[in-house]
């Protein structure tokens, strides 16, 4: 016991006193802000693309219109859902929002994605055909200076039954947002001509265009008095995140035992210390001093957030607690983070004793990935889905039962079935510690190199 404890001191300290682990530990919440915020920054700052319509001939005359209007509804489509927002933001603070913070939101959520420019003199003298695009293609090049030059030009047309179309020329070819506007835009456009052929006046069909229901969503499941809120959402977000944080911490806790025992075992300090205790003492105590570390990154970035919710979101945060204590949330993350570490822990460290190169673990590391792939894709599913048969089934499987199960609790998934999949995922953990064991064994006592057959053999034989 004494052996293995300072074993798991010393693989402890070994990352925990370095500077590198410290500033890994902080760059995670770093860039899972930064993750967060540069496509709100994206979208915020992206100029307003620059758009020449046309109207190619007498019968195209009211479509160029018809953008406009679809311009201006789409802003203030905009400005509505910013300006919603905004006062639920300011209810859930207990106050009202500042007015100058509150403008230059709404500046920014609610710049239109398209301005219409004058069209250059040279494409509207053109003939129309193979002058007029020869012009245009110039617009849209580098052959014109960039302060002059546009992100797209739209010819508007009516085909042989006078239904409204379009040509898009745009600078990028993989740039699709005009193209999908403006055929939005003709489609309502279209809508448009029937009803008023149909006799409906136009200010019936522009008031129709403009309404927007407001729906308001209930449940029995509701906190409050039938109406869905944040707070009843909240547990299906802390779910798939748990998910998520339990794949991090476990893959990165795994990997760490791997690129350890695989260091030692190149630099001969393997050898070194099977000669003071034994395998099991040595797997054992490698298990627990990375399982320290990765408590240690918990609660780094469990404090870290909670700290931060606590300064800005107050209230928020008081709903976290109570879903992740009084709901139970925190002890399934428990549970399941102790059996998925164990699994994957143990694994990985079998496999770092048969190499000395991570090129040498690449034979079965790849396959391993590539099933680690499969829980990261189906945990968006359970947003939507959770009780789909398939990722019922995938949940049972003790690899994927980790993350998928935690990602399913807001779902209210039944106790049986979560304390089945449980048991299944810690029955499979034991039986990872006897397999693993056996080849950790053989692989720390022997040089063979790692493969399929050797792995298997070593389980067979258990290195005797």
């Amino acid at each position: 016991m004494k052996r293995m404890l300072l074993i798991a001191r010393r693989e402890y300290a070994a990352y925990a006193m370095t500077a590198g682990f410290w500033l890994s530990l902080l760059a995670f919440p770093l860039f899972a802000v930064l993750g967060g915020a540069i496509p709100i920054l994206i979208k915020s700052s992206e100029p307003a693309r620059e758009v020449v319509v046309i109207e190619e001939g007498p019968q195209a005359a009211g479509l160029a219109a018809s953008i406009q209007d679809a311009l201006r509804r789409d802003a203030d489509r905009q400005r509505e859902r910013t300006e919603e927002a905004l006062k639920k933001a300011a209810a859930a603070s207990g106050g009202a929002a500042n007015p100058a913070a509150t403008q230059g939101a709404m500046a920014s959520l609610s710049r239109p994605s398209l301005k219409i420019v004058p069209t250059p003199a040279d494409i509207a003298s053109a003939a129309p055909g193979a002058a007029q695009d020869a012009a245009v293609r110039r617009h849209l090049t580098d052959e014109t200076p960039k302060e002059q030059r546009l992100d797209a030009v739209v010819f508007l047309s009516r085909d042989a039954q006078g239904k409204p179309a379009a040509r898009v020329w745009s600078a990028r070819a993989t740039d699709d947002t005009v193209e999908d506007f403006v055929r939005d835009a003709l489609r309502s456009a279209n809508r448009k001509t029937v009803f008023e052929g149909a006799g409906i006046d136009a200010g019936v069909v522009e008031a129709a265009e403009k309404f927007r229901p407001e729906v308001k969503a209930f449940s029995p499941q509701s906190t409050g008095d039938g109406a869905v809120s944040f707070r009843d959402k909240l547990p299906m977000l802390i779910g798939l995140g748990g998910g998520f944080l339990l794949w991090s911490l476990i893959i990165t806790g795994a990997s760490i035992l791997l690129n350890s025992v695989m260091e030692e075992k190149s630099n001969k300090i393997l050898e070194v210390l099977l000669s003071s205790a034994s395998t099991t003492e040595i797997l054992t105590g490698k298990v627990l001093g990375v399982a320290l570390l990765t408590l240690t990154m918990l609660a780094a970035w469990g404090g870290l957030g909670a700290t931060t919710f606590f300064l800005f979101q107050p209230e928020y945060a008081a709903m976290v607690g109570d879903i992740l204590v009084h709901g139970g949330l925190l002890a399934w993350f428990v549970a399941f983070m102790v059996g998925g570490y164990l699994m994957y822990a143990v694994l990985f460290a079998a496999i770092g004793a048969f190499c000395e190169t991570p090129r040498d673990a690449q034979t079965l590391m790849g396959p391993i990935m590539m099933v680690l792939v499969v829980p990261i894709m189906v945990m968006f599913m359970t947003l939507r889905s959770p009780d789909a048969p398939v990722i019922q089934i995938l949940s049972w499987i003790p690899f994927f039962t980790p993350f998928l199960m935690m990602a399913r609790l807001h779902a209210d998934v039944p106790l049986v079935e979560l304390v089945g999949a449980m048991a299944g995922m810690f029955a499979f953990a034991l039986v990872m510690v006897w397999v693993s064991g056996r080849a950790f064994r053989a692989g720390a006592l022997s040089d063979v190199k790692l493969s399929w057959k050797s792995f298997a053999g070593a389980i067979r034989g258990g290195g005797n």
